[in-house]
């Protein structure tokens, strides 16, 4: 498996991928999925043999990067390309200049996964989209 992550302006394959996986897989509604925050965004793409496997999105706060629409492929799940996109989001947020925190929200049967990459839960569970999920933080 070779994989590469790199800066996207390809936004139908990163549209392809969380489709498959938010819209299909876990049943968020499109109008909640596909929102208006793309245009702003940093966005990732992860391949692996030259073929759309992964992506996430990165929102500029201010100081804080915002790592969202983290998404991977079912037949790409446990192989690393999640911590791996993870990492490269973490990379991409330590070149801005003034960021200092990566935040996410994740879903709760991920916290284990974004503690393993030094993010720290905050705050109570809540629901988005119908998925219980938990905002965490990490210093750059």
């Amino acid at each position: 498996m070779t994989a590469q992550i790199t800066r996207t302006d390809d936004l139908a394959a990163c549209h392809a991928i969380r489709r498959v996986v938010f819209i299909d897989e876990q049943a968020v509604p499109e109008e909640l999925e596909m929102d208006d925050l793309d245009g702003e965004a940093i966005h990732l793409l992860a391949t692996v043999d030259g073929r759309p496997a992964g992506t996430a999105r990165l929102l500029l706060r201010d100081e804080v990067g915002k790592i969202g629409r983290v998404a991977v492929l079912a037949d790409r799940r446990g192989t690393g390309l999640g911590a791996a996109l993870i990492r490269a989001a973490l990379d991409e947020l330590r070149a801005v200049p003034g960021v200092t925190t990566a935040k996410l929200g994740a879903q709760v049967h991920a916290l284990g996964f974004y503690e393993r990459l030094g993010f720290t839960a905050f705050g109570p569970v809540y629901d988005d989209a119908g998925i219980p999920h938990r905002d965490m933080t990490r210093p750059l």
